[in-house]
């Protein structure tokens, strides 16, 4: 099931399975700003990634002595328990709590809720992580949002370019056939804020940046003028992806990172996981901007 909102600029929906953004439409132009998820090439709009980022090293974490199977990109994404909480005229509101099941694959009584809410021109996504256990809670999370590419019938892929808030000297991670992150660094910016997209950029998957300045990027074409843009200041990685050959780019706001190639796989000291202390509640956001 889809629910939506709107307001004089923007009408987004979310499917209720897994909390998925599955549409940004002007409700100006009409125009959307989603990729379709077409099943041929990604079947997914814009997936919610929590507890964890990526690939998890032989597909378990360690912890207290015990190993649990976290799936890739954690246990929110096309997952039919998150249920809508809360509609508002311009907010909608998913939850999904931890169970019996979810136990069995991540040790932890937590509480996930995460809120789309329209303001002017943007998309603010926002989310809380509650940890309703006796203990200190391990966690990740992200977003993974696939924008249209290109955005009209007479441009192609290669009219697009990311630009930067700032100038930019950053290397991506190189990223394993498994998914796991390397050792090894190849340089994507340098003394510039501007990414030109192709056709071959993520013929070795996605581009990992560990150390921008920026905290806001653009999707820009240089024959149109619309623009996308996401804020996401309090997330430090941040990915770039997209299936080879397919019409879109992802522009992905991580707080968390996949294991190492050289993990130890303990969840405890695994890179950019975030510790929450019993009772405890953490907030971060980031935001989508459409301008036409």
């Amino acid at each position: 099931m889809n629910f939506s909102i709107q307001n004089d600029h923007l009408k987004i929906a979310v499917q209720e399975t897994g909390a998925e953004l599955c549409q940004i439409q002007s409700t100006v132009t009409g125009k959307d700003f989603l990729w379709n998820a077409d099943p041929a090439v990604w079947a997914s709009y814009a997936p919610v990634l929590f507890p964890v980022i990526g690939a998890i090293k032989n597909g378990f974490v360690k912890y207290n002595g015990s190993e649990y199977a976290v799936p890739r990109h954690g246990m929110v994404r096309n997952n039919a328990n998150v249920k809508l909480t809360n509609q508002t005229t311009d907010s909608l509101t998913f939850t999904l709590k931890y169970s019996e099941e979810t136990l069995v694959i991540y040790p932890f009584e937590f509480e996930f809720q995460i809120t789309y809410r329209l303001d002017g021109k943007k998309v603010v996504v926002d989310h809380k992580v509650i940890n309703h256990g006796s203990s200190e809670m391990l966690f990740s999370l992200g977003g993974h949002p696939a924008f249209k590419c290109p955005l009209h019938e007479d441009e192609v892929y290669e009219d697009y370019y990311l630009e930067f808030e700032a100038i930019e000297n950053d290397s991506t991670w190189l990223l394993e056939k498994n998914g796991l992150v390397g050792n090894t660094t190849k340089p994507v910016l340098e003394h510039t804020n501007v990414l030109h997209l192709n056709s071959h950029l993520f013929d070795n998957d996605a581009l990992i940046f560990k150390h921008l300045i920026s905290k806001q990027v653009s999707l820009r074409s240089t024959k149109s003028g619309q623009v996308v843009t996401v804020y996401y200041k309090d997330f430090p990685y941040l990915g770039i992806w997209a299936k080879p050959g397919g019409h879109f780019v992802c522009i992905e706001p991580w707080l968390g990172i996949a294991d190492n190639a050289d993990s130890d796989q303990n969840f405890e000291t695994k890179e950019g996981i975030l510790k929450l202390e019993a009772g405890g509640t953490f907030e971060a956001s980031f935001a989508i901007e459409i301008n036409e």
